[in-house]
């Protein structure tokens, strides 16, 4: 867990501050609505179909277990009693009323959460893996550098009104928790043959109107160059980044219409200016960092306790366990993903109640840390192996336990036309009829591996250019559309879906994805070729064939 110190409890408090006047002011009516939107925006509040819509920064996706219990507090005493976790690693509630969110930022700010550049064209939340600082081989915790560039770009003046919303993730595994690919600034965290650490340097990725996977700019940037090479990249497409045309404002289009060469050496020259300015990070502002992050004090653990010998006999905990438990670094502890999958519910969605019990439960089994992973998932980073069946037997009377991590219900979907104004057509009421087609564990396990995502407007808040199956609704003569892509992912090999053919209707996808599953049942060469194995190898045409034979 990162401690917060002085100056940003006094940030945080001043923002609650300054916030209240604005909403006061536009309650009386000194602010019209369109001079309070950009305000709003910048604390994270927007104005949805139903009501205001208000968005919290979880930074990296790690909360204590005290501010756990303040997300349910605001999810109980503001909201109807639920928050909705995103794929940025946000919380989202979706039914607040103007005046008393003032109330809630300063409830939230008592334990050190905020709502700062969740909206609005700045830099957003900083986003890592949620397995950050755990995960087995690990170059080192990259929630360290997110910090870092989370503190240097807060209300940062020359970065506050970008062309666009900007994006940055970080990573520090071979295998991509964080989808580098898919943001303006991707970094990856590598040694260089000198052992020094540094990143990889990836840019112009990004998914809505016109997807783009990014490139690599760079090499190697060392850490103490990060924070000058990131701010090269900003002050380059700040100054070439199109303001005319919001469909091209983002970098990507920047980058793809000057091609990553050209982009590149502007950039380059830019940090010739200030790299060796006081852009340049001092070792002592990394330690100063690393050491307001606290890790727990481990026990020395056997590597397989008696208790989960025993708890093997329970089929159910063992398809659990099988599909919701991961290494850890260290023996005798595991990662537990927490899915808020339950078939037939809207996916990320929490009660303040099950946000309560969890509290409870990572005080006592994971030393008062929870995570937060962009596929809408939660994870408690530091169980003991022992006591993995309790833990298991505790979530399950949560509604938590459902073991379909990474399986076909795992479903990744934007809020859609049930709550957003930019949306198209519904994403929910797919999500839940796919759940319940797919709700036996046995033909999800046979399945394997595949990943659902849903985005109910070219927006693709439901990040479906790289879903496994790709589902965008879309609205066409005043009636919801759903066009289907096949071959996405979001990992380390990123890739964009491909069209299968034309956009099917509402009450028909459901059968078009069975058909798509099936095809891929009959198609496999052996049961262990995944999904996207099967469609590298064949390509779209007999999934085509098989979904528009008979339509």
């Amino acid at each position: 867990m990162y401690a917060y110190d002085e100056i940003d409890r006094t940030l945080v408090n001043e923002r609650v501050s300054e916030f209240r006047d604005q909403v006061k002011r536009r309650l009386s009516g000194e602010l019209t609505e369109d001079e309070f939107k950009i305000l709003r925006l910048q604390n994270g509040v927007y104005l949805q179909l139903h009501a205001y819509m208000f968005r919290v920064a979880i930074p990296y996706g790690t909360l204590a277990t005290n501010q756990l219990r303040a997300l349910a507090h605001v999810a109980r005493k503001y909201d109807r009693g639920y928050g909705h976790f995103t794929t940025r690693q946000n919380i989202q509630f979706n039914w607040i009323k103007l005046a008393e969110l003032p109330d809630a930022l300063e409830d939230l700010a008592k334990v050190g959460i905020h709502a700062m550049q969740t909206s609005g064209n700045n830099m957003r939340n900083v986003t890592s893996d949620q397995w950050a600082g755990v995960a087995p081989g690990e170059i080192e915790d990259p929630r360290i550098w997110s910090e870092l560039i989370r503190q240097h770009t807060t209300l940062h003046p020359e970065f506050s009104f970008l062309p666009r919303k900007f994006k940055i993730a970080i990573t520090a595994s071979d295998h991509d928790r964080a989808a580098i690919k898919i943001h303006d600034i991707g970094l990856r965290l590598i040694k260089n043959e000198k052992g020094e650490t540094g990143f990889e340097v990836l840019v112009g990725g990004g998914l809505g109107r016109t997807p783009f996977i990014a490139k690599t700019i760079k090499h190697f940037v060392h850490g103490r160059d990060i924070l000058s090479y990131i701010e090269a990249i900003l002050r380059v497409y700040n100054q070439y980044g199109r303001r005319d045309n919001i469909y091209k404002a983002r970098i990507k289009i920047l980058v793809h219409e000057l091609g990553i060469e050209k982009f590149s050496r502007e950039v380059e020259e830019e940090w010739q200016h200030i790299r060796n300015s006081s852009l340049q990070i001092d070792d002592e502002v990394i330690e100063d960092i690393r050491s307001r992050f606290t890790y727990p004090s481990y026990e020395k653990l056997p590597h397989m306790p008696d208790e989960l010998r025993q708890a093997a006999a329970d089929p159910d905990f063992e398809a659990w366990r099988k599909n919701s438990v991961a290494p850890h670094k260290v023996q005798g502890y595991s990662i537990v993903t927490i899915s808020l999958k339950p078939i037939g519910a809207p996916p990320g969605d929490a009660t303040a109640e099950q946000m309560d019990a969890l509290a409870d439960l990572a005080d006592k089994y994971s030393f008062g840390e929870v995570r937060v992973g962009h596929e809408q998932n939660l994870a408690l980073p530091h169980v003991a192996k022992r006591d993995l069946p309790a833990l298991w037997k505790a979530l399950d009377k949560l509604g938590l336990a459902t073991p379909n991590v990474n399986l076909i219900t795992d479903i990744i979907a934007c809020p859609g036309l049930d709550y957003c104004s930019l949306a198209n057509a519904r994403s929910i009421p797919i999500a839940q009829e796919l759940t319940r087609r797919f709700a036996n564990h046995e033909l999800a396990n046979l399945i394997g591996r595949l990943h659902i995502n849903i985005s109910g407007c070219i927006n693709a808040c439901g990040h479906h250019h790289v879903g496994h199956i790709g589902i965008l609704g879309v609205e066409k003569n005043g009636e919801e559309v759903y066009q289907i892509t096949i071959g996405g992912r979001a990992d380390e090999n990123a890739a964009l879906g491909t069209l299968i053919g034309p956009g099917v209707k509402f009450d028909e996808v459901a059968d078009v994805i069975e058909d798509v599953v099936e095809a891929y049942l009959a198609l496999r060469e052996r049961p262990e070729e995944l999904f996207m194995d099967t469609v590298k190898r064949l390509g779209v045409e007999p999934f085509k064939e098989r979904v528009y034979a008979t339509r």
